[in-house]
């Protein structure tokens, strides 16, 4: 029988901008008395590394705005294969979101800590990408995808990331 009141993400992606929405569904889900579990494989597990250094990438992302002298500048996708672009597009980003008084990633990641979200490191991406736990940040669950299902069956949101 699911459990309504619990909430599981899987996060698949590990860049800036695809951080932010697995964090703040959790801290928030959790803010509001919700069970949380994220289940962080592939790419997704580098977001539980002890020093987070994350970037932006134009490539692929053709919804990508930004505002700039007023107006919201759309990147053209062919701007991502330019070198330098995706360090400019990432300094931009963290200027935003610094300007803006948006909580960092670390600052989400610690507050989800505080508030009791389960937070699993896909075993199987672990070993495939040669990280032991000693490369996370600490309080993390290393599991693989039974526990994730068990999780996911007993809960009443699902959501990928």
């Amino acid at each position: 029988m699911s459990d309504t009141k619990a909430l599981s993400i899987i996060v698949t992606k590990g860049t800036l901008d695809w951080a932010y929405p697995p964090f703040v569904l959790a801290t928030t889900a959790a803010g509001m008395d919700l069970k949380v579990t994220l289940f962080f494989t592939f790419y997704g597990i580098g977001l539980l590394k002890k020093d987070l250094d994350l970037k932006i990438t134009t490539l692929g992302n053709a919804a990508m705005e930004m505002p700039m002298m007023g107006m919201h500048m759309v990147m053209p996708n062919l701007m991502g294969a330019l070198p330098g672009v995706d360090g400019m597009a990432t300094a931009m980003m963290k200027s935003m979101i610094k300007k803006k008084g948006v909580a960092s990633i670390e600052e989400l990641r610690d507050a989800a800590v505080e508030m009791g979200v389960r937070m699993i490191a896909c075993q199987m991406t672990m070993d495939l990408f040669e990280y032991s736990k000693d490369d996370l940040i600490d309080g993390i669950e290393v599991a693989g995808a039974a526990t994730y299902i068990e999780c996911a069956t007993q809960s009443g949101i699902n959501l990928f990331v």
